[in-house]
């Protein structure tokens, strides 16, 4: 075993008193060196720390691509963030956390869409963190870990775990596709008098709430074990926070303002950036922006394919689409209700059917429990067909 160092011992130390004063209720007020510290390991500790700058920039023009490059690094530092967070909550908890605060940004867009009454922003953008996630981001973390431990030929995760998963993810598609069907089978005059569409969103967004809720109760509560992770690697050291419980909450309350504020301009920026640049804005809504938000998720799963804990990569990936199919889409549609904005669940025939496809592609990687960078280059590449699909399609 080695030797820790005066420093190491002292850092630990001040951890230690960090926590326990706020556990006791009082505060334990940092030395400077040690908040100089945490904004050095937190701000200034990632790979993408250079984009930084570009947040502020936006401020005095090309709003939308300056605000896109500023919000990669705060989303990819409010996912180390939470991981520190993760260290003291457990891997189940610590992977609804990173799921969760995974998808601040386009959560965030999605609030200030919806204040403007930018129904297609939202669906887009939700509906493009979902599909990042689902081919884009676990077939990062299926490449990088295969082609890592190609020795082994294949890595292994909870089959039972991603498969339930899984069931509860495709609920939510199965209800968005519903939705469709029934948009598609009213005609134009029919839809005029009574838009069914929308009382049967609202109505589903309910059932969908309530599910997601018995799914947390399922995976937290009464079936806690089926989601200890597989360990594959047995004489894995363990992993020691670099920051304090505390400290690493009131980190994440930082970053998650900072996002707020530039998610708004985002919002702000989207039809303009989409007539100068010549971009379809479904292709920004879809591609861009998830890509962008999404980067905290994209070092998270591949860091820890890395590492062979398959499983927590599975939690994040699966996790955060699962997220926001059951709870983040029939909980904007609710909000749309409650403020009188026409939020439903179609998605229209295009987005709807590559949404169902990709779900099957993934819902088959997963069925053997076991992975290999053949797995993670298919999903990768019809990520590349999605965007090609959604760079050409028509606006509607």
């Amino acid at each position: 075993m080695a030797r820790r160092s005066s420093e190491q011992v002292e850092g630990e130390e001040h951890l230690r008193r960090y926590d326990d004063a706020f556990a006791a209720g009082g505060w334990y007020w940092p030395r400077p060196q040690y908040v100089w510290k945490s904004i050095c390991t937190v701000l200034l500790g990632g790979r993408i720390k250079v984009l930084l700058p570009f947040g502020p920039l936006a401020i005095f023009g090309w709003v939308f691509c300056l605000t896109l490059l500023g919000i990669t690094p705060l989303a990819e530092r409010l996912g180390y963030a939470t991981e520190q967070i993760a260290y003291y909550t457990g891997p189940t908890v610590g992977g609804l956390l990173n799921a969760t605060f995974g998808n601040a940004t386009e959560m965030m867009v999605s609030i200030f869409a919806l204040k403007s009454g930018m129904i297609s922003v939202i669906q887009q953008s939700l509906l493009g963190s979902i599909l990042s996630n689902l081919l884009m981001v676990l077939g990062c973390a299926f490449f990088v870990g295969g082609i890592v431990h190609r020795e082994n030929k294949v890595q292994v995760f909870n089959k039972a775990a991603a498969i339930m998963d899984s069931a509860v993810l495709l609920v939510g598609i199965m209800v968005i596709t519903t939705v469709q069907l029934v948009a598609l089978s009213t005609d134009d005059a029919e839809s005029q008098l009574r838009e069914p569409g929308l009382p049967l969103s609202r109505f589903s967004s309910c059932m969908m709430l309530l599910v997601y809720a018995a799914y947390l109760f399922f995976q937290l509560k009464s079936h806690h074990s089926l989601y200890n992770p597989i360990l594959q690697n047995q004489e894995d050291v363990p992993d020691v926070p670099e920051t304090s419980q505390w400290e690493a909450i009131s980190w994440l309350a930082i970053l998650t303002v900072c996002v707020s504020v530039l998610s708004e301009q985002l919002v702000d920026a989207i039809q303009g950036a989409s007539e100068s640049l010549h971009l379809p804005t479904s292709f920004i809504n879809v591609i861009l922006v998830p890509i962008a938000g999404n980067s905290a998720a994209y070092a998270t799963t591949i860091m820890f394919a890395i590492r062979d804990k398959l499983d927590i990569s599975l939690a994040v990936a699966i996790g955060s689409s699962t997220q926001i199919a059951m709870f983040a889409i029939p909980f904007y549609v609710v909000v749309g209700w409650i403020v009188k904005q026409p939020m439903d669940l179609n998605f229209q025939l295009f987005e709807t059917a590559t949404l169902f496809i990709s779900m099957l592609i993934t819902a088959y990687s997963l069925q053997e429990g076991r992975s290999s960078y053949m797995k993670g280059l298919v999903l990768i590449l019809c990520y590349c067909v999605v965007g090609a699909g959604f760079f050409l399609h028509v606006d509607r």
